[in-house]
């Protein structure tokens, strides 16, 4: 087992990237942290970002806070996001809700939409294996407009691929709602592809970029994507119930209306009129009052991803999903462990999925002994490689945790 201790201290040594993780908190710790995939981990200096803005915008600026930069924050977020990230020009990308909160909105304003322009479109597509909200979403829009739902059904260790889409969409459908990553399988999808073939059927199509903001790039605007959400507390470490964000290609602005109006998306937000009138752009996808507290962690987080540079940032984990294989091959498989993603690594995002029928009972025991992955139904053990925050020795030492708690 020298070898792969050889391999995880090469690797480390000659990351450009490696810097980067001293500056989160608890990074200096023993502890192996393979859940940055659900909740990344938080940066040292936002103690600092919290207690100042506590002190002085907060405490100092009082109400006067929102006219000086509140009020736009969750543009001026959702621009450096659309940049650094999102691959998407300013004025189309809007930091605010909850993913399932801008989910709602968004599939139904885009449902609502097509529906207006060609009542024959009823369907709503989604596939079975995508995460619980958007399926639960989609069905509940589905009910509520007396649409239908048309379920795909992946390959589970894998995801929707494009021939399969094609199959199940035509003159009926009206939106398809899709994962970028796959939540269990790590699965990415080609997103510039199946948006093609959607436009092809005359379909919008809705982007979940939760598992896939801040470590796999995306080019929003050149793939023609129409809308997308994405939540902040993994990869983007906003920290728990960081608000999520949404991006609408501008041409789309004028033609989709939200199905939750409030005050923050009237086109005076002051005027407190008798009448609703939608505000131009992003504005008018937001409700109520933007969390401002909860946007702090984010811009420092963006900050670390513009210094990176996304690239570097998929870069690296690609390397290190492939090297958490290569580990299980030699350590899991033997083991009675299968690989539930893709193997190829330009074909997932930054977690891999084993199976094995203990794993439930193997992550109780790697919590208890500092060792954090998360568990998902039926038999899979997800291990998130946060890039900017993991290392090649870490990923090697949490493995060989899981080898020992199987046997």
């Amino acid at each position: 087992m020298k070898e792969l201790d050889r391999e995880a201290h090469d690797a480390d040594a000659a990351d450009p990237l490696a810097s980067f993780r001293d500056l989160f908190a608890g990074a200096e710790t023993e502890l192996v942290y393979f859940d940055g995939n659900s909740l990344g981990r938080p940066l040292a200096a936002t103690a600092g970002t919290l207690s100042d803005f506590v002190r002085d915008a907060w405490g100092g600026r009082l109400i006067r806070g929102w006219d000086e930069s509140w009020m736009q924050l969750p543009f001026t977020l959702g621009d450096r996001l659309g940049a650094s990230v999102l691959g998407a020009a300013a004025g189309q990308t809007v930091v605010g809700d909850s993913t399932t909160v801008l989910l709602y909105k968004l599939v139904r304003a885009a449902f609502d939409a097509q529906r207006a322009a060609d009542p024959a479109r009823r369907e709503i597509v989604v596939d079975r294996d995508n995460f619980p909200t958007d399926r639960y979403i989609v069905e509940a829009i589905a009910g509520e407009r007396s649409g239908a739902v048309r379920w795909l059904t992946p390959d589970p260790a894998g995801g929707v691929e494009p021939d399969e889409l094609s199959a199940a969409i035509g003159s009926e459908t009206a939106v398809v709602v899709l994962s970028h990553v796959a939540y269990r399988s790590g699965h990415l999808a080609d997103a510039a592809e199946l948006t093609r073939r959607a436009h092809a059927a005359g379909a919008l199509v809705v982007w979940d970029l939760c598992h896939s903001a801040g470590v796999v790039p995306t080019e929003l605007d050149a793939w023609g994507v129409d809308i997308a959400v994405g939540c902040t507390y993994k990869y983007l470490g906003g920290g728990p119930g960081s608000p999520a964000f949404a991006y609408v290609a501008t041409r789309h602005h004028e033609a989709l209306h939200q199905p939750i109006p409030g005050w923050m998306s009237a086109d005076d937000v002051f005027a407190m009129g008798a009448d609703y009138r939608p505000a131009a752009g992003m504005r008018r996808f937001l409700s109520g009052t933007p969390p401002i507290v909860g946007m702090l962690a984010l811009g420092d987080m963006l900050d670390m991803i513009e210094r990176a540079g996304i690239a570097a940032i998929r870069a690296k984990s690609e390397a290190l999903t492939a090297f958490a294989v290569r580990v299980s091959d030699v350590l899991l498989a033997p083991l009675g462990v299968s690989l539930a993603t893709p193997r190829e690594p330009e074909r997932r995002g930054g977690h891999v999925t084993l199976s094995h029928p203990a794993m439930r009972e193997v992550t109780t025991r790697l919590w208890r002994e500092d060792v954090l992955p998360d568990f998902r139904f039926p038999d899979g053990l997800r291990i998130g490689l946060s890039p900017l925050s993991t290392s090649f020795r870490e990923t090697l030492t949490g493995l060989r945790a899981v080898a020992d708690a199987l046997r």
